[in-house]
């Protein structure tokens, strides 16, 4: 197995073999959550007016995510997987859209298998790939907004490369060298209430899940949905 570590939008682009699309905060976390609280699937789209389109054609009852970090007006969640995990989500169909996460996927189109990468489902994604075995995996941090490395996600990569090395990883270690970070005050900020103190908690709260997110194609759409390994 041939592992690459990539970055970035242009990383998504280059990206080939089984993907990780990785965005830890907090994409791929909120998605992992709403999964866990009984969504049925979620539709991953690149753009706001596309998810709301979708909702109103009946594709999906919900649409979740943010544009700058924001819930965008119209959406009914944000980018925050503590107000997923607060969500009645049972049975529902979700429409996600955010600025590195969803991007990432859309610009995916290489990858022979693809998965939304986090902390949260990290062991369970390794498995998955672990299982597949695939001659080529690129793991792929999108960082912020797709365009600057951000820590959580190059570390969030460098955690999966050792598991899938059948190394153990540190997860202790990991999440250490996070909180030591540049984006962890922003969690505490009163004036930044869409960043929920509870996000930062669950985002590194490192295999809360144990199933892997699946990207897959249905009827010409890119949807998620849970991969229990």
């Amino acid at each position: 197995m041939n592992i690459r570590i990539e970055s970035l939008l242009a990383g998504a682009e280059r990206a080939v073999g089984a993907v990780v699309i990785i965005d830890v905060f907090r994409a791929f976390t909120t998605a992992a959550v709403a999964l866990a609280r009984g969504a049925t699937k979620i539709v991953v789209v690149r753009d706001v007016d596309e998810a709301l389109a979708l909702r109103a054609a009946g594709v999906g009852q919900l649409c979740m995510g943010e544009v700058g970090g924001k819930r965008p007006s119209g959406f009914d969640l944000g980018n925050s997987p503590f107000e997923a995990s607060q969500a009645d989500l049972e049975g529902r169909t979700i429409i996600q859209r955010t600025s590195a996460g969803t991007q990432g996927i859309v610009a995916a189109r290489q990858a022979a298998r693809l998965y939304a990468g986090s902390l949260v489902t990290a062991t369970a994604t390794a498995r998955a790939l672990l299982r597949q075995g695939p001659a080529e995996v690129t793991l792929v941090a999108m960082g912020l907004e797709g365009s600057r490395r951000s820590d959580e996600d190059e570390l969030c990569a460098i955690h999966l490369r050792n598991l899938l090395q059948g190394r153990a990883g540190s997860p202790t270690g990991t999440r250490d060298v996070i909180l030591a970070g540049p984006q962890i005050p922003a969690f505490n900020d009163p004036t930044k209430p869409h960043l929920h103190p509870g996000d930062l908690e669950i985002a590194l709260d490192i295999d809360r899940h144990d199933f892997a997110v699946l990207i897959t194609h249905e009827d010409g759409r890119l949807v998620a949905r849970k991969e229990t390994v």
